[in-house]
């Protein structure tokens, strides 16, 4: 491989990170949804309804998975550059959705049907999962042996994206939440169009690259230090146009680090290292090394390795989607993240209601809930790099790890359904960090015991757990719990209101656990080989 394609990586890690910090409208959905409400005489059960079109459309990426998959057929070189074709969609269905919702709010067109509504609404948060897609995947090809690290950092500036976007609405926006749904229109349409076709396949490794991806990951560290600092002293003090003016400089400062880091990588990339190519835990046998090879068995899905039970290990290839679905590991890995997922989005769904309930003012509840984007963002983040560092040195599946934040989600859980004082900003601490630990270690998993060509139609599917999981908890238990114990009256105030619900979302974290728990018995051994090669290339 050429160096200059590697050196590409680089430059494509940065522009995939830029987009990605941009993607993230439907986190910002409470900033604009007053206006589409008023603008649109909905009531709160039309505009509900109108947020689930858009849970729905930013968690069902399947079709951005085939589209990848599609247009990549093969791994392909540089020159193709097929992932910014998903980009391109992607921006597409941005612009449409949220344009046409703006042309409706500030009545250039007249009011649509609701399900019409529906589905601009759907449209412009199923754009996220295109985004997403080309993003995420494209970064695992390119730094095969750090996944973990590189879905987390992915997966975490699109976690930080709803704060940055609400940060540019203060500074510009703030008494027009309209002109800020056609600022969601452009500005991540502009910014994908403009860097899409960076974003390219540029698979390599050379002894540098944990280096710099270390360095991409101090950049989201820092930024979300940054936001965090931002968003606690706006929940607390009133700031002037021209102070948020000053903040946005800052994070737009902030922002331009990935190009440091990429143009140091670029200019001390190592010339002369070759590019190892073949991973053995996705392509299975590689021809110079034979003895890497875990026994493919034709048929079937497994391979079964000497002193070992048969059909637990999972083989080296690249299922696609219906193949994968016929696996017993896929339905654990999808029941895991119900349970996860689920229980953590309905509690943010629910936080408002909750922090009420238990006396607490407005401005700790909005400090609770902007935060919780933080919160995300470390478990996003920390779930891909210390799976790495736990994978690696420590040989640690990351299935068991992500038993581990189920098991700690549980108690996190436990802790809010107590109601004892501070409950809730130790539980939603807890269960922020494991809720988004999942996103960063489920596609990581996915990849490896899939394979990468169809990982983003996998991934994207078993995405769908989030808003199942999210509507038999947030709806079927939480809120006919809540209606329940207050009564005739519309609200509820005490410990009592969520007690019995947050103790049933702590038996469905438990029982993601037990199966997490059940899919790392069945992949450890799978794991140990990846150890084993992990250990051959330090040598």
């Amino acid at each position: 491989m050429e160096t200059s394609n590697m050196n590409n990586r680089w430059i494509s890690t940065a522009s995939s990170i830029w987009i990605q910090s941009t993607t993230g409208g439907s986190y910002a959905f409470s900033i604009y949804s007053p206006a589409l409400k008023s603008s649109q005489s909905y009531d709160q059960s039309t505009l509900d309804t109108i947020s689930v079109f858009k849970d729905i459309g930013a968690n069902a990426g399947i079709l951005s998975g085939l589209l990848y998959a599609a247009v990549l057929g093969r791994r392909l070189g540089c020159c193709f550059g097929g992932p910014w074709v998903v980009h391109l969609v992607g921006a597409v269905q941005c612009f449409v959705g949220y344009f046409f919702m703006w042309l409706a709010v500030v009545g250039i067109i007249a009011p649509p049907p609701v399900a019409v509504m529906c589905v601009f609404m759907f449209l412009a948060a199923h754009a996220q999962t295109f985004f997403n897609t080309a993003n995420v995947v494209t970064g695992v090809e390119n730094f095969r042996d750090y996944k973990g690290t590189i879905v987390g950092i992915m997966k975490g500036f699109l976690g930080l994206s709803g704060a940055i976007l609400i940060q540019v609405y203060q500074a510009f926006f703030k008494e027009s939440p309209s002109t800020f749904i056609l600022l969601l229109a452009f500005l991540p349409t502009l910014v994908s169009f403009s860097l899409m076709f960076l974003v390219r396949i540029c698979p390599g490794s050379t002894g540098d690259e944990k280096k710099y991806l270390n360095g991409f990951s101090i950049v989201a560290l820092v930024l979300a230090a940054y936001l965090m600092f931002i968003i606690i002293v706006e929940n607390i003090f009133v700031l002037p146009k021209w102070a948020h003016l000053v903040t946005l400089v800052g994070l737009v400062i902030l922002l331009s680090s990935p190009l440091k880091v990429s143009a140091e990588a670029v200019s001390k990339e190592n010339n002369d290292v070759q590019p190892s190519d073949w991973d053995t835990l996705l392509y299975g046998t590689d021809p110079n090394e034979p003895e890497k090879f875990l026994g493919e068995k034709d048929g079937g899905g497994y391979d079964e390795l000497p002193g070992t039970s048969h059909n637990v290990t999972p083989r080296t290839e690249n299922m696609n989607l219906w193949e994968a679905m016929k696996s017993l590991n896929f339905w654990l890995l999808f029941i895991a993240m119900s349970c996860g997922m689920g229980s953590g989005l309905a509690t943010i769904n629910n936080m408002s209601q909750i922090g009420q309930s238990l006396g607490y003012d407005t401005v700790k509840i909005n400090t609770l809930v902007s935060l919780w984007s933080i919160w995300n963002f470390l478990g996003r983040f920390g779930g891909g790099y210390i799976s790495d560092i736990l994978l690696r040195q420590k040989g640690w599946a990351r299935p068991l790890l992500m038993a581990i934040t189920l098991a700690t989600m549980t108690i996190g859980h436990i802790i809010i359904g107590s109601g004892f004082f501070g409950n809730l900003y130790i539980g939603t601490i807890l269960v922020g960090i494991c809720y988004g630990a999942q996103w960063g270690l489920m596609p990581t998993i996915t990849s490896e015991i899939f394979g990468i060509l169809h990982m983003g139609t996998i991934f994207n599917t078993i995405a769908i757990a989030s808003p199942v999981g999210t509507y038999i908890l947030s709806v079927l238990v939480i809120g006919h719990i809540y209606d329940k114990e207050a009564g005739e009256g519309q609200s509820c105030y005490g410990v009592h209101c969520f007690m019995v619900s947050f103790i049933i979302l702590a038996f469905v974290s438990f029982l993601g656990f037990l199966v997490a728990l059940t899919l790392f018995f069945r992949t450890r051994v799978f794991y140990q080989s990846v150890v084993l090669k992990n250990l051959r290339h330090s040598l």
